[in-house]
């Protein structure tokens, strides 16, 4: 077990090769949910449903980035960071998803990439973090494949606007978890509790990570294309066939099934049969159309799982993550702290490919904040 010590860390003991960062998605910090026409998100909706999020709270307003984004990219600055990762809403962008472009949303993210070159700091930009339009949503959303084709013509949209400035793309944030914890467990948005869509959707957010690849590289100059992913490591609560099982299918259903099509090694159906039903989603091409080679892979690692045979309700078969909460210290979300996750993490990715570039693009641990004279003294995070 590794102790999470009270230490402050220097910027200077990392070297000057290593670039600093900070990291936020359009729907967490915006605000302006409706401004500037822009069309409704499946979070809009999940949020503003009765009885979805505790205390009834959603993104109208968030941290008013929309408004705010001079201000908050001076703080960047002003802290000595490098670089600020941020995500293109596509509603924002595409009011329904398709068609008519708001030229008003565009001219909100050339305005935040400029505030972030003005003031030296180099922005990554993440085309999709959630968000996704309500309006395709409605057409079947991840299930439906042609999202491949309407995610292409997004992509277009931005690439083409903002690819003079910005080089440093991720095509995807975590497929994980609006496939798990959107559509499988529906405890996310779009709040969908089914096998059948999560597979359908997971195959094509698989080709939608490389037809957007292939997309940003004919239209920026010099572009680096990467693309986010969670690694979760698993542990099995038992030593038997049945726990070993358990242990591999969760391992195939919230990590590889995500990773390993677009290195083209194809679905892991032997380690996890709940997965058989992929292949009937499955067109000829597929395999070449799903392989890409990432300029990078940003790996996110935030705590392991405890894994048991144990069924989801209404979802038979399915393995359950439980947590086992004696020896390790717990964030303010429950969640685990073992550092050494970490860096088990970027050793599985290494392991794929030594070759790989990967770049860690969120970690951490969530601990309650202390004002002392107008600043937040967080060391332990």
């Amino acid at each position: 077990m590794t102790e999470l010590a009270d230490t402050d860390l220097s910027k200077a003991d990392f070297g000057d090769g290593f670039t600093w960062g900070v990291a936020h998605a359009s729907y967490q910090v915006e605000g302006a949910w409706d401004q500037d026409g822009k069309g409704p998100s499946v979070w809009d909706t999940f949020t503003h449903g009765k009885g979805r999020i505790r205390g009834g709270a959603n993104g109208d307003v968030a941290c008013d980035f929309y408004h705010r984004y001079e201000d908050d990219t001076d703080l960047v600055r002003e802290l000595g960071f490098d670089a600020q990762r941020l995500s293109v809403s596509w509603p924002r962008v595409l009011p329904e998803g398709t068609g008519r472009v708001e030229q008003r949303g565009l001219d909100f993210y050339d305005r935040v990439v400029d505030a972030c070159l003005e003031r030296g700091v180099e922005p990554w930009v993440t085309l999709f973090h959630w968000d996704l339009p309500q309006a395709l949503q409605d057409r079947g959303g991840w299930a439906n494949r042609s999202i491949v084709g309407w995610f292409e013509e997004y992509v277009g949209v931005v690439a083409d606007r903002l690819g003079d400035r910005v080089k440093d793309w991720m095509v995807f944030n975590e497929p994980c978890s609006f496939l798990v914890v959107g559509h499988l467990l529906g405890v996310h948005a779009p709040g969908v509790r089914s096998l059948r869509r999560y597979l359908a959707g997971t195959h094509h957010v698989n080709l939608s990570q490389a037809a957007g690849a292939r997309v940003l590289r004919s239209s920026v100059a010099d572009a680096n294309v990467g693309t986010t992913h969670i690694v979760t490591p698993m542990r099995s609560v038992g030593d038997s066939e049945r726990d070993r099982r358990a242990k591999a299918s969760i391992d195939v259903l919230a990590n590889r099934i995500f990773w390993e099509a677009n290195m083209g090694l194809g679905y892991p159906v032997d380690d996890c049969p709940l997965i058989a039903g992929i292949e009937r989603y499955r067109k000829a091409g597929d395999d070449e159309d799903v392989r890409v080679d990432w300029d990078f892979v940003g790996v996110q690692y935030y705590q392991r799982q405890l894994v048991k045979p144990w069924p989801v309700p209404k979802l038979r078969g399915v393995p359950w993550m439980s947590r086992d909460h004696r020896r390790y210290e717990i964030t303010a979300m429950g969640w685990e702290v073992q550092p050494d996750g970490l860096y088990e993490s970027l050793q599985r990715w290494h392991a794929y490919d030594p070759a790989q570039r990967l770049i860690v693009t969120e970690n951490g641990a969530a601990f309650p904040d202390r004002v002392v004279d107008g600043r937040v003294h967080d060391p332990r995070r």
